[in-house]
Formats: structure tokens, C-alpha cells, sequence
């Protein structure tokens, strides 16, 4: 019979912190009105800590972006560079010039440096 009355109490217990709970004399009780700045507290560090996580997600999928625009246009460069260095080459002017038609023709001799010699003034 003892056991009976210690399961009951247990029961009831249980029973009545369910109760309080969901009737709200839990949540205003004394105990838990000094705890809510420090919920709030907690409440405002999880939100400040999600958008920043989502900020900076962003942020990542932003620079992977760029990087891999820039690795694009880097290769596009190098073959623009590799063109014009084709096109550089002085066979290849000769053979456009021949192409067009003008009539320009290419040097013997190569081109020699020309010195001036300042005079004295008395």
C-alpha cells in the first residue's frame, strides 16, 4: 500500500508540473521572469550566429563566382596573347603586306642608330 501512495505522488508529480506548464504558472512564476533576459540574451546570440553563417555562405558562393570568372578570362587572355604574337612574327607582316598589296618592301639592311654630336658655344 506504501508503494502505491509513492507511485501516485510521483504520478501526480509529474502530473502537476505537466499542468503548470501548459496552463503558464510555470512560465509566471518568480524563477523564471528573472531567467528571460538571459533567454532573450540566448535567443539573440543563436539569430546573430544563423544569419551570420548565411552571410557568410553567401559570401563564399559570391568569391567562387569571381574565381571562376577570372580563370575564364585569363584563358581567354592567353589566347588573344598567343594570336597577336602569331600575328607579330615579321614573315607573318611580310605576308599581309604581299596579301594587301601595297607597295612597301622590306629593308636589306637593318636599321642603323643615327648620333648627333652637340657643338660647343662659346
Amino acid at each position: 500500500m506504501s508503494k502505491e501512495k509513492t507511485n501516485k505522488k510521483k504520478t501526480n508529480g509529474l502530473g502537476g508540473k505537466i499542468k503548470s506548464l501548459l496552463g503558464g504558472n510555470l512560465l509566471a512564476s518568480e524563477k523564471v521572469m528573472k531567467q528571460l533576459p538571459f533567454v532573450f540574451y540566448l535567443v539573440l546570440l543563436g539569430m546573430l550566429l544563423i544569419s551570420n553563417r548565411y552571410w557568410s555562405e553567401k559570401t563564399i558562393r559570391k568569391m567562387e563566382a569571381v574565381q571562376d570568372s577570372i580563370k575564364e578570362l585569363k584563358a581567354e587572355s592567353l589566347t588573344y596573347e598567343t594570336e597577336l604574337m602569331k600575328l607579330n612574327r615579321p614573315t607573318q607582316i611580310t605576308n599581309k603586306v604581299q596579301e594587301s598589296s601595297l607597295d612597301l618592301v622590306e629593308p636589306k639592311e637593318p636599321a642603323g642608330k643615327i648620333k648627333v654630336e652637340k657643338l660647343e658655344e662659346e
